[in-house]
């Protein structure tokens, strides 16, 4: 074992948006020097790190000069260019590494680990031709069609319910390789962050429970007895034997659906902090970004402690326009007036519908009364009940 990278050390990180940006708060605090490549000029990360390498992922220049100011290098996003994380990962230590971030781009690939690792998917299949179009199974139908690689947030994914309607989906994706999920009878949607170190050890945040709105994540609950708790222990050991079987080092989430006779099936994986994690900064004792910080550098990994209960909201670009489209302002006053909000806008400076702009967790002694606040400050941003977002 290599000794850990020390405070006072270079870190860097590809991609800087908001969760590049909470890497490099977390980094900083512990006392290290941050190197942030992102091409965008105003990107949250590079606005807030010591350096901010202004390129293209594949810009072999600004790759260069992450390696020379790196002592180590993560990535915020799974989408980055896998010669990138090939070449960066022959010079210094990357994590997680770029051959497990590539099955993370590739559904295909990723299904077909999930098997591996004997954790239950939705049925699917893999369309790349014609003949595999026109031969899929009657039981995948109605299904979700999704691009095989670069979809997120509900992109690249449209329902279907016919032969045709897929055959047309298929020509509106441009006939790039893609994967036919069968459509189940959906009761919830939840999510694990776990943690791997390089020495193999491994911890774990509590099972999130999560509510989408146009396939973006609009709701997160995390308290005692939001899942079932013979759910919660599945949905734990199936997240870390995903990881473990991929030897993997750094964060990564695991998202499930629960279906109506509460069986659980893998979704997808984020080899990255998540959405649904945003929560930790402010109800734990080490957030999922210290946890990144940690397992990069070879740092001690602790078993996460949850001190509160804790609703998070998403807050999208749509709540800076009233409803006639024009500009307006959320009023954040009458939002941090209200008991135990945590605001954390992410210093984008132009919104628009369906862009995370910032998240709001709300912390409380019980879960009564984080629900109960959480419902207000819904309604001071003019979201939908929390009872509605399906």
């Amino acid at each position: 074992m290599k000794p850990p990278i020390l405070p006072g050390a270079t870190l860097g990180v590809m991609g800087g948006g908001q969760l590049g940006r909470m890497f490099v708060h977390a980094a900083q605090r512990l006392g290290y020097i941050t190197a942030v490549l992102d091409p965008d000029p105003q990107s949250p990360a590079g606005l807030v790190s010591h350096y901010h390498i202004q390129t293209d992922y594949l810009d072999e220049q600004g790759l260069a000069e992450l390696i020379q100011r790196s002592a180590a290098i993560t990535t915020e996003f799974e989408n980055v260019p896998a010669p990138a994380l090939l070449m960066l990962g022959a010079h210094r230590p990357v994590a997680p590494a770029a051959d497990v971030v590539a099955i993370a781009q590739d559904r295909a690939r990723e299904k077909t680990h999930f098997m591996h690792c004997g954790v239950p998917c939705a049925p699917y299949a893999v369309i790349e031709t014609a003949g595999q179009l026109a031969a899929v199974r009657e039981e995948l139908l109605p299904g979700i069609l999704k691009t095989a690689r670069l979809g997120y947030d509900g992109k690249g994914q449209i329902r279907v319910t016919t032969r045709a309607e897929l055959a047309a989906a298929w020509d509106e994706l441009k006939n790039l390789p893609c994967v036919l999920e069968a459509m189940l009878p959906l009761k919830a949607e939840c999510s694990v962050i776990v943690a791997r170190g390089r020495d193999g050890v491994m911890v774990n945040f509590s099972p999130q429970l999560n509510r989408h709105r146009d396939g973006i994540l609009a709701v997160t609950e995390v308290y005692e007895g939001n899942l079932p708790s013979a759910l919660r222990i599945q949905a734990i050991a199936a997240a870390k034997s995903i990881a473990e079987d991929l030897q993997y080092v750094g964060v990564l989430c695991v998202e499930f659906f629960v279906l109506q006779d509460d069986s659980l099936i893998v979704n997808e994986m984020a080899p990255r902090p998540h959405n649904s994690g945003h929560y930790t900064l402010d109800a734990c004792d080490v957030s999922q970004f210290d946890l990144q910080v940690r397992a990069m550098t070879g740092l001690p990994l602790v078993q996460p402690r949850q001190h509160s209960p804790a609703i998070m909201l998403n807050l999208l670009g749509d709540l800076w326009f009233d409803a006639q489209g024009k500009a307006s302002t959320p009023d954040w006053s009458a939002l941090l007036a209200l008991p135990g909000t945590h605001l954390h806008l992410y210093g984008k400076p132009d919104a628009r519908p369906g862009r995370k702009m910032g998240h709001l967790t709300l912390t409380g002694a019980d879960v009564v009364s984080v629900k109960t606040i959480a419902c207000q400050a819904a309604r001071i941003l003019g979201l939908p009940g929390l009872e509605s977002t399906g």
